[in-house]
């Protein structure tokens, strides 16, 4: 058996049927007692050239040890599948296992999106604990108010509160009525002061005539 190194692209449309794909012929090249020394995902990647006015493609690479008739099998399925893109088999002197340059940088470039979206999650956590705080403060802050109003409430109701007397509005007295009140006061002015009342005389009592002729008769007795 030979080793060959095998490259091909699949349409980026077809990205998720990767597994699938890679599975089938990783059982074809078993099948004709081959093995697979080395099994790569670079992902989707910029074509240099459009490819059938496709910019991007996904890229996956597999090093194998079969022989000639499971090299042309895979390469038939490579030709009559349209999600193939393009594909390049390299002949070896060995297999190889490390792992390839193209690979290196894509463990890379996952290693670093893992971090950034760990350092993601770790930041939302962070502001989801201030929040989570800062709205317990609130709320402590809020009950705190509430309960120093509540004190003060009952405090302001345990005094004792002087309610004024309602006084009824005075009716504006009409003219009439004030021409009578100032009757009444005068009178009553009047009516105030010491009144001199002259002591009555018994009237004399009128002689009738006898007596005012008795004088008379007794004048002339005297005289005979």
């Amino acid at each position: 058996m030979r080793h060959y190194e095998v490259v091909f692209l699949v349409h980026p449309d077809q990205s998720e049927n990767v597994p699938a794909m890679m599975e089938r012929y990783r059982s074809m090249i078993e099948g004709a007692k081959g093995r697979i020394h080395r099994e790569e995902d670079w992902g989707r990647r910029q074509l240099t050239h459009s490819i059938n006015k496709i910019h991007k493609a996904h890229y996956l690479m597999v090093n194998i040890e079969c022989g000639k008739e499971a090299l042309d099998e895979l390469v038939e399925a490579f030709r009559f599948n349209d999600a193939v893109l393009r594909y390049l088999v390299i002949n070896r002197d060995k297999p190889i296992t490390e792992t390839s340059p193209m690979g290196k940088a894509q463990e890379e470039e996952r290693v670093r999106e893992e971090s950034v979206a760990a350092d993601k999650e770790e930041r939302a956590k962070a502001a989801a604990k201030r929040a989570a705080a800062e709205s317990d403060t609130t709320e402590v802050s809020d009950e705190a108010s509430v309960s120093e109003d509540e004190e003060n409430i009952s405090e302001d109701s345990s005094d004792e509160i002087e309610v004024p007397e309602e006084v009824a509005p005075a009716d504006e007295p009409t003219p009439k009525e004030d021409a009578l009140s100032e009757a009444e006061e005068n009178i009553s002015e009047d009516s105030s002061d010491e009144i001199e009342v002259p002591e009555e005389v018994a009237p004399a009592d009128e002689p009738t005539s006898k007596e005012d002729a008795s004088p008379d008769i007794a004048e002339t007795k005297k005289e005979t």
